[in-house]
């Protein structure tokens, strides 16, 4: 049941929810993902239509005598394009890259790992209010994964 909740959370897209003063940068929260499954994020924008988020979260697991914790960071570019007439709404692509560092007593579950994603998504920025809510997909790629099957 877990992997099907996962399955769909990744599928329908990370929700966020950032609160600001501006929408020039924002801070908060993110869920869903492999590496990190709960994080703080940072997103600023470097132009009208570009942003950098940057993500430093967390994600654990305990079962079948083994435990482990990731510690993951990752950043991503975002080109962002408006979707009128609704106004606050963009939708945007980009991409980036992620490490981590899993921790356990599983030789084959600890290490380094890095990837790289594609993402896309949507945005919205409250007008009144300091509120922006945005979702995305990250599939991510791993290039360097420490993780081993058991057995």
């Amino acid at each position: 049941m877990k992997k099907v909740l996962l399955s769909f959370a990744m599928a329908i897209g990370i929700m966020s929810a950032n609160a600001q003063s501006t929408y020039n940068s924002a801070i908060g929260g993110r869920i869903g993902g492999y590496y990190d499954l709960i994080s703080g994020s940072y997103k600023t924008h470097i132009t009208e239509p570009g942003a950098l988020e940057f993500n430093l979260g967390f994600r654990g697991y305990r079962g079948g005598g083994i435990d482990w914790v990731t510690v993951a960071f990752s950043a991503a570019y975002q080109h962002h394009f408006p979707i009128k007439p609704v106004p606050g709404l963009r939708w945007y692509v980009g991409g980036g890259l992620t490490a981590y560092n899993s921790f356990s007593d599983y030789d084959g579950l600890k290490g380094f790992g890095l990837g790289v994603f594609p993402t896309g998504g949507i945005d919205y920025k409250f007008e009144k209010i300091p509120l922006n809510l945005s979702a995305d997909v990250r599939p991510t790629i791993g290039v360097v994964d420490p993780f081993d099957a058991p057995g």
